[in-house]
């Protein structure tokens, strides 16, 4: 039987599960295993945020409302249920939905002008032209394959995971992936395999991309 994180955790269950003595300590009230806690995970719940939302502002106020989440709710959780991460991420993910759902609902008859998703000037400076396209191409595929990518290749969750942090089944997310690869491929017409190898290993050029 699962115990809550209040208690102590499973020994097996730790080590399958880095974070779980952290999120444990954190429903004690512990602050130094919450900032641990955050320090470990923020760069990943940042990535999701910026990727649905293209607004480093809007992401940042993401994070921070998970981690008030997941600080409330620690002493509520039952190990076993999922991994602390995809825990998080599944909350990041629906917070990032819901403000999406906020912008369409706000819509009016002239279209607001969409976030620029190309990389700022100081991102522009490390990036190769070959990876400016290609995320200039991630960015432009429509929200879930945009999240499934960034999930499996750009955070390499495992698809498992990816699926549970969507809630969705495993087929759907990889159906996603498939969807979105070709995509990818179709906007890269003519270049599509210098451009996907010369960006390294987050988005393989030949894996599933028919």
């Amino acid at each position: 039987m699962s115990k809550p994180a209040g208690g102590l955790p499973d020994p097996s269950a730790a080590l399958s599960d880095p974070d779980l003595p952290l999120l444990v300590a954190v429903g004690r009230g512990d602050r130094d295993a919450a900032r641990q806690l955050m320090a470990r995970r923020l760069p990943r719940l940042l990535a999701i945020a910026q990727r649905l939302l293209s607004d480093p502002v809007e992401a940042e106020d993401i994070a921070q409302e998970t981690f008030i989440r997941v600080w409330k709710a620690a002493s509520r959780w039952r190990s076993g249920e999922a991994k602390v991460e995809t825990w998080m991420s599944r909350i990041a993910i629906n917070l990032c939905y819901d403000r999406l759902r906020r912008r369409r609902e706000s819509l009016t008859d002239t279209l607001p002008e969409r976030a620029d998703d190309t990389p700022g000037p100081e991102a522009a400076l490390s990036l190769g032209d070959a990876a400016r396209q290609v995320h200039t191409a991630v960015a432009s595929l429509p929200d879930r394959q945009r999240l499934a990518l960034e999930l499996c290749h750009f955070q390499e969750m495992t698809n498992i995971d990816a699926a549970e942090a969507m809630e969705i089944s495993v087929e759907a997310l990889e159906s996603l992936l498939a969807r979105g690869r070709r995509k990818l491929r179709a906007i890269l017409t003519g270049q599509e395999d210098e451009l996907l190898a010369g960006f390294g290993d987050d988005i393989p050029a030949s894996e599933g991309m028919r």
